[in-house]
């Protein structure tokens, strides 16, 4: 597994407080949404001509 970019306990606790549990494979998959969303918002921000990640890249 890549390093997790999620706090994997934060994940886990706000899924709880929603009276679900957490099933084992749900930080890698959550982590690989997160990474390509990143990979996305980078890609348009250079294709802006721009460095800088914003939130309108999202």
């Amino acid at each position: 597994m890549a390093d997790l970019l999620i706090v994997g306990s934060k994940v886990k606790a706000y899924i709880k407080s929603k009276k679900c549990k957490t099933s084992s494979e749900v930080l890698e998959a959550l982590n690989k949404k997160v990474m390509g969303v990143l990979d996305d918002a980078c890609k348009r921000t250079q294709g802006n001509k721009r460095t800088t990640v914003k939130g309108q890249d999202l």
